[in-house]
């Protein structure tokens, strides 16, 4: 009992002076008080848990109960432990900053805690006031139902507009396989009631209204036009681009910026200037004509040059090691790895000169002409045969002029269809970076 009573007073001794130093500090002596006081709370919290609808509420709440119990557990552990080893009055100072530092780690703790019970409580009072029942299965049939019901209204929405894309296209080919009287009578029909291929027939053996050339050679002076043309563009077109994205030249950027300017300038501006030019040199009714002065486009250089500058210029480097000279760098690597754009432009450079219409007819004769020019003539009943002298040499028959259009369009309609996908994978893989 002595020793006892020894050791109590030692014990008073020792807790003294750090109370008589932790009280002029205010933070020192309410930071205790946070963890007394959050002590209370347990018995509090677990009639609200008790009474909370959701499981998974109440097993939130056991959970934060344990935590706090085993923290204010250590807290009082550390505690004792620096008062029992304080030896003497340096040490109760020393012993003091530790057991602050403590309680102030043990107050965010606390805070935490705080936070998370406040968290649950307000998840538990949500249960409450709405009173949901999820039913799982219910759920997972509702969206079912949602997700086939709007994958079903998209294609049938897409399919809508498929329909009236493709009318009038369906229109002209139904058309051009008509008898003249069925395609004037006044009630239209969807679907014709005699087939007339003779119509097609009638086109291949017959020139233009104006005695123009037949349609076979009017072709083939479209796919010479379009063949020289795209391949020496194209060639221009990449030399160009190059220049502009990997060759260093004063006055680059400022040339490229006015190259992109005069994309601003409708064509039908400079029509006319064309015309007084090549007229003047006397290039009319020849191939010439119809090649050079659209021979470059502005806009598929920039196409090309914004390829050629994605390409990392560590290939170039390397490529230098390996003894390889601008232009095989060119053909080698950079030109593989713009194909597809490359083959986009290819295809739409084509297809732009198969369908010029106003520089062809301005600029040459009949002779001369292209394919889109042919089709704008009238074509007629010449030998009678067809409509047995139905119709007189100088009607033009609508049927025949469908036909025609059917048999210049099926090219590039072949052409989109097999090509679509470099078209598309070109055109836009040419406004990214990286």
């Amino acid at each position: 009992m002595a020793n006892n009573s020894k050791n109590n007073e030692n014990k008073e001794k020792v807790v003294s002076p750090e109370k008589a130093e932790v009280k002029p500090a205010p933070k020192k002596s309410a930071k205790p008080a946070t963890v007394n006081a959050s002590a209370p709370k347990k018995p509090a919290s677990k009639p609200a848990a008790a009474k909370q609808p959701a499981a998974k509420a109440q097993v939130k709440a056991d959970a934060v109960e344990e935590v706090k119990e085993e923290v204010v557990a250590e807290v009082k552990a550390e505690e004792v432990k620096v008062i029992k080893t304080a030896p003497d009055g340096t040490r109760t100072e020393e012993t003091a900053e530790v057991k602050a530092r403590d309680e102030s780690v043990v107050s965010a703790k606390d805070s935490a805690i705080d936070q998370t019970v406040s968290a649950v409580n307000s998840d538990s009072a949500i249960f409450k006031r709405t009173g949901i029942d999820v039913d799982v299965a219910k759920e997972s049939k509702k969206q079912l139902i949602f997700g086939i019901s709007k994958t079903v209204f998209v294609y049938a929405f897409l399919t809508l507009c498929a329909v009236f894309a493709f009318l009038p296209f369906y229109w002209m080919i139904i058309s051009s396989i008509k008898t003249e009287m069925e395609f004037r009578d006044s009630t239209p029909t969807f679907f014709p009631h005699s087939f007339k291929w003779a119509n097609y027939g009638a086109v291949l053996n017959q020139s233009s209204s104006a005695g123009g050339d037949s349609f076979w050679q009017i072709l083939i002076n479209t796919l010479t036009v379009g063949l020289i043309s795209t391949t020496i563009g194209v060639i221009v077109t990449i030399l160009t681009a190059y220049a502009l994205a990997r060759m260093k030249f004063k006055g680059k950027n400022f040339l490229f910026g006015l190259m992109m300017a005069t994309m601003m300038i409708p064509g039908e501006m400079y029509t006319i200037t064309n015309y007084i030019t090549v007229s003047g040199w006397k290039w009319n009714d020849s191939f010439t004509v119809l090649i050079l002065p659209f021979l470059v486009s502005v806009y598929y250089i920039y196409l090309i040059r914004n390829n050629f500058m994605q390409i990392p210029n560590s290939l170039y480097q390397a490529a230098k090691v390996d003894g390889l000279s601008d232009m095989g760098y060119l053909i080698k690597v950079m030109v593989p790895l713009t194909a597809p754009t490359l083959i986009s432009i290819t295809l739409l450079k084509f297809i732009g000169t198969w369908n010029s219409y106003i520089w062809p007819r301005l600029v040459n004769t009949k002779n001369w002409q292209m394919i889109t020019n042919w089709v704008t003539g009238g074509f007629v009943d010449r030998t009678g045969s067809l409509y047995n002298g139905l119709y007189t040499t100088s009607e033009s028959l609508v049927t025949l002029k469908m036909a025609a259009v059917c048999m210049v369009s099926l090219p590039l309609f072949l052409l989109f269809i097999f090509c679509r996908k470099y078209i598309m994978q070109g055109v836009s893989k040419s406004g990214t970076k990286g």
